[in-house]
């Protein structure tokens, strides 16, 4: 996996809905090594799951709440 196409798919991550464009610096091409880049991206691949869920839960308890009423 080349260096470029990984910070693509950081900065889709980091997006809030995968479509807004942000912008990282140029120079991390040359900062991070492939493995760190790697790891970056499993990081937020795993805060993302965790977000997700969470929220489904909130979510899933706050309409059991709804139903109650």
């Amino acid at each position: 996996m080349e260096k470029e196409e990984l910070i693509e798919e950081i900065k889709e991550l980091i997006s809030v809905n995968g479509e807004d464009a942000v912008e990282i610096n140029p120079n991390y091409l040359e900062y991070f090594q492939l493995d760190e880049l790697i790891a970056i991206k499993e990081r937020l691949l795993l805060r993302k799951s965790k977000i997700k869920e969470t929220t489904s839960l909130f979510l899933d308890e706050i309409y059991e709440k709804t139903k109650e009423d």
